[in-house]
């Protein structure tokens, strides 16, 4: 049996026993809780930051079809329905061929901007008003050095290269839709809720709390900084309560060592999940931010993720940085390597 089938037996498994588990839990003492379990997906056109040009946060159902349509990758799935000439050379301009040489068969980002009350939404972020990431002018360069990879971005070997690039880790907090892979598992039991995420096959097991003073008493020492951070959680009525602090220095999330990221999960229709996140963290931002997003309920099972079967992307960036070298180039930048 290839490792591929063995890992994706695995894989079933161990979503099998979580089911069993979760089943098993809404028998126990703690079965006043909201239920979050089942398989959703936040799939939207809808971006973090507003995009230029729009004002609002709030689209009319108008405005939100004209955005749709100028999105990318829509107008890509429907140029690419089409009979191609191959012939044709890709545009040499790196914006073109950073969408063109991806094949839209492949990505799954939904056909229209997300509704979160019923509106469509124009960003993810709600506050700042802008719709944009309050970055300090600072920030985002103190993010990557604090991730303790100083070279990140560069050429020189695997160890720079980001560990979302290397196939290592899905999406941390904040958890908000991407271009593929936009669908979750959320299981709970008594003591625990896990979202199995099917972007980057990884599974963020989040204890459960009484009450926040419990939870917060149950963060591992300073030291220990988790993959995806240290997250802890728990119930307010219907709401499910997670907090995340002591991010892994060699992931970059949203926040620093010392930031905090607090998110909010909400049962409001029987489809329906409202998610809402906060980012603190004053070393990195002008001010705290906030966003959310709604997920959906969806028939659809989470892929299994097996990034590195045939992923020939690694290899061909370190070889040609070893090209440039060789010819006493020094690479800032992979683009720059002449073929």
């Amino acid at each position: 049996m290839s490792q591929l089938l063995v890992r994706g037996a695995l894989a079933s498994f161990a979503l099998t026993m979580c089911a069993v588990s979760a089943a098993s839990a809404q028998t126990g003492p703690h079965n006043e809780r909201p239920d979050l379990g089942g398989i959703w997906t936040n799939r939207s056109l809808t971006p973090l930051e507003r995009p230029d040009g729009v004002e609002t946060l709030v689209l009319s159902e108008a405005q939100a079809t004209a955005l749709s349509d100028q999105n990318i990758w829509k107008k890509l799935n429907k140029e690419q329905a089409a009979p191609i000439d191959v012939s044709e050379p890709l545009a040499a301009d790196d914006a073109e061929f950073a969408t063109r040489a991806h094949a839209a068969f492949w990505v799954d980002p939904g056909t229209q901007f997300g509704k979160v009350n019923g509106e469509y939404r124009s960003s993810i972020i709600v506050e700042p008003a802008n719709g944009r990431v309050p970055w300090k002018p600072e920030g985002q360069q103190l993010l990557q050095d604090q991730s303790g990879k100083p070279e990140v971005g560069g050429f020189d070997g695997v160890e720079t290269r980001p560990n979302a690039e290397r196939c290592f880790m899905g999406r941390a907090p904040v958890m908000h839709s991407g271009l593929y892979n936009n669908t979750q598992q959320f299981v709970q039991t008594q003591d625990y809720f896990v979202i199995i995420l099917e972007m980057g096959h990884d599974a963020r097991i989040i204890p459960t709390f009484e009450t926040p003073e419990e939870a917060r008493n149950a963060y591992r020492p300073e030291p220990i900084r988790p993959w995806m951070g240290d997250s802890v959680g728990w119930y307010e009525g219907d709401e499910l309560i997670v907090e995340t602090i002591n991010q892994n220095r060699w992931q970059r999330m949203y926040i620093s060592a010392t930031g905090k990221v607090t998110e909010r999960f909400k049962r409001v229709a029987p489809d329906q999940i409202l998610y809402r996140f906060t980012v603190e963290d004053p070393s990195l931002y002008t001010q705290t931010w906030s966003g959310e997003q709604t997920y959906w309920s969806t028939p659809e099972r989470p892929y299994e993720y097996a990034c590195h079967e045939g992923n020939y992307a690694l290899p061909g960036i370190l070889r040609g940085a070893r090209v440039a070298e060789s010819g006493g180039a020094q690479v800032e930048n992979i683009s720059d390597v002449e073929q």
